[in-house]
């Protein structure tokens, strides 16, 4: 089996154990994502910057994830700012 026939494989069998969940499971799976990438970020905030409090912490994290659409930047900042340290 050629390594391109292998990914294809893979990838097949992938697909099929998604299209299997239900919806509840699929948003299960989701969130699970969703909450292992924002304890990541705060991971390497935290190894970056030191450790925060977890207000501060929750909003470093928004602005990771964030921050780069203009809009949200500015209003993550803006509560940034009147958090306390």
């Amino acid at each position: 089996m050629s390594k391109i026939e292998a990914v294809n494989s893979v990838e097949l069998k992938y697909r099929e154990r998604i299209d299997s969940m239900t919806p509840k499971e699929r948003i299960a799976r989701a969130t699970s994502i969703f909450r292992w990438t924002r304890e990541a970020i705060a991971r390497q905030i935290v190894a970056e910057l030191g450790p925060k409090s977890s207000e501060q912490l929750k909003w470093l994290v928004a602005m990771r994830q964030y921050g780069a659409d203009r809009t949200t930047g500015k209003m993550i900042q803006k509560v940034l700012e009147n958090v306390p340290r």
